[in-house]
């Protein structure tokens, strides 16, 4: 039996997934694969490497650095998301990510992107994350405020925006029980406003364009299909039971805390059921 773990993204409500897998570690809830898009990449990298603790430690310390994230990296340099300082100094000197633990791990991890030549996701599985960190760059570059990412000669963007929540793809690498992270409320659906300004900014790749304007169409199937995948009991889903209202590029630090700490509790209010769905 293979077990697989789907991570979705959210920017800063990722604080819930880092809370999720922190239990896990603490509970020695162990999966063979990990799909993640985006922040589920950028948090759920520390599960594999063991460092219970450290997303939310260095997202409280750093969120409010310019450096780190918002409209001075923007201005400055065409990415929200401040490459050298982010995914190059916190991760190899300020708060160092234990990349031999997460190289030894059996767990393999992959990270969807968007090819914006072709409008579709690419799953691209990542061994180190200190030598590959330009995947993680580009799963997260989030549409319109981000700079392309290129990798091996082809240019990328967030993996969310042609596959938001890959429980598919999880399938389809063989995975007989998935366990869905997601870090929206279950009556939560996208609304066609990412959409508007496809065609002016990214006119020169069609198919990039044709995907950021079906996404939220994608988006809403595929969370109808989960929900009907858990009632079944074929996958089992963790998501928040409250919305607390956090923002992409959450500045406050009380509220990252908030989003982790639900994470927590939701995780270990399932932990008997979800410890059933694997022994089953």
């Amino acid at each position: 039996m293979k077990i697989g773990l789907v991570l979705e993204g959210g920017a800063m409500r990722g604080m819930y997934t880092s809370g999720v897998l922190d239990t896990f570690l603490e509970n020695d809830i162990e999966v063979d694969k990990i799909i993640g898009v985006s922040a589920g990449v950028l948090f759920g990298v520390n599960y594999l490497s063991k460092q219970k603790g450290r997303a939310i430690r260095y997202n409280k310390r750093f969120i409010k650095d310019k450096r780190y994230m918002g409209m001075y990296s923007l201005l400055k340099t065409g990415d929200i998301v401040g490459k050298d300082f982010t995914f190059y100094e916190i991760p190899y000197k300020l708060d160092v990510f234990d990349d031999e633990t997460f190289k030894n791990s059996k767990t393999e991890f992959y990270a969807a992107v968007t090819n914006v030549e072709t409008g579709e996701a690419e799953y691209l599985k990542i061994d180190s994350v200190l030598e590959q960190m330009e995947i993680l760059r580009a799963t997260s570059a989030m549409p319109y405020v981000s700079n392309f990412v290129e990798l091996n000669g082809k240019n990328y963007l967030d993996g969310a925006i042609a596959d938001s929540i890959p429980v598919e793809k999880c399938k389809a690498m063989g995975c007989d029980k998935i366990i869905v992270v997601l870090t929206r409320t279950i009556d939560y659906r996208k609304s066609d406003t990412e959409s508007k300004f496809a065609s002016m900014k990214y006119g020169d790749y069609p198919n990039l364009v044709k995907a950021i304007e079906q996404r939220h169409e994608m988006y809403n199937n595929t969370v109808e299909k989960i929900i009907d995948l858990e009632n079944k009991k074929e996958i089992f889903v963790i998501r928040p039971t409250k919305d607390l209202h956090i923002k992409r590029i959450e500045k406050d630090i009380d509220k990252l805390q908030a989003m982790y700490d639900l994470g927590v509790s939701d995780t270990n209010d399932k932990l008997k059921e979800l410890k059933e769905y694997l022994a089953d």
